[in-house]
Order: structure tokens, then C-alpha cells, then sequence
């Protein structure tokens, strides 16, 4: 495995969280300089090949940053060999890992929520039964998540 960190965001469909996430962890850690790479993936297949969520393009848009070409996906077992950390965006997502990380597998697995002082535990907020402004708030906790780990891959 390489020594570079790559970095898998989980949510359900993998269309509004998972996406956004990813998005700010691209952006946070080229305006750091840290090489790194990163995906996102769902643990269900409801959205498996269709593009985020026209809301989380949006929103990603209004930051300066594209994702219209981004593919749902689900998450595979290989998926915790392939990433050296994978975080999903809320309990339940992080039970269902659980559930279907193999044995042995070398991944670092925890909330993204974890990464950021005070927010241990808790679940990124979930847009997608709300309005725009739903996506704004989530965009907003996963790039405070991004900023923090972005300086705690970069510290080693």
C-alpha cells in the first residue's frame, strides 16, 4: 500500500454527504499541498452509477468546486485494502462498515465527525429530505471535518 493517505467518505447513497465530503477533503488538501487521494461510496446501491444529487452540485458549485462528474457507488470489502482511512458520515453508516469490513483489513475506520474537536460522535447532517439550505449546513460541517484532517495527515 502506498505511504500516501487515501481517503474513502461513506454515506448511504453516496449522491449527498459522501460526495460533498469528498469534495472538500480534494479542495482542503491541494490548498495544503498534502498528496493524497480520495473517493466516496455508499453502504447501499441505490444511486450506484448516477451523479450526486443536483442539490449537492449545486452546493459544491457555489464553493468554487465541480462534481458533476462524480458516480455513486457502493463500498466493497476490497475497499478497506485499497484505503488507508475510511469515514462515514454518520452511526449507522459506521455500524454497516463494521458489518462488512473484512478481517485484517488495514483501514482506519471512524466518523468524520471525529477528526474535529468537540464534534466526536456525531453524525454530518443529512440534506437530502430538506431543502438547499440543508446542503449549505452539511457542506459546512464536512469542510471543518476536511480542514482537520487535512492537518492531521499533514502532521504525520
Amino acid at each position: 500500500m502506498s505511504s500516501k493517505p487515501r481517503v474513502l467518505f461513506v454515506c448511504l447513497g453516496n449522491i449527498c454527504r459522501s460526495p460533498l465530503a469528498e469534495a472538500a477533503f480534494r479542495a482542503e488538501a491541494a490548498k495544503a499541498g498534502l498528496i493524497a487521494e480520495a473517493d466516496s461510496a455508499g453502504t447501499a446501491a441505490y444511486h450506484v452509477g448516477e451523479p450526486p444529487d443536483r442539490r449537492a452540485i449545486r452546493e459544491a458549485a457555489r464553493n468554487g468546486i465541480d462534481i458533476a462528474h462524480y458516480r455513486g457507488r457502493q463500498v466493497t470489502a476490497q475497499d478497506f485494502h485499497d484505503f488507508t482511512h475510511v469515514f462515514a458520515l454518520d452511526a449507522e453508516n459506521l455500524a454497516n462498515l463494521r458489518r462488512v469490513r473484512p478481517s485484517g483489513a488495514p483501514a482506519r475506520l471512524s466518523l468524520l465527525l471525529d477528526c474535529v474537536d468537540g464534534r466526536e460522535g456525531e453524525a454530518v447532517a443529512d440534506p437530502y429530505y430538506g431543502d438547499e439550505s440543508g446542503f449549505a449546513v452539511t457542506w459546512d460541517e464536512v469542510s471543518e471535518a476536511a480542514r482537520a484532517l487535512v492537518a492531521d495527515l499533514s502532521n504525520g
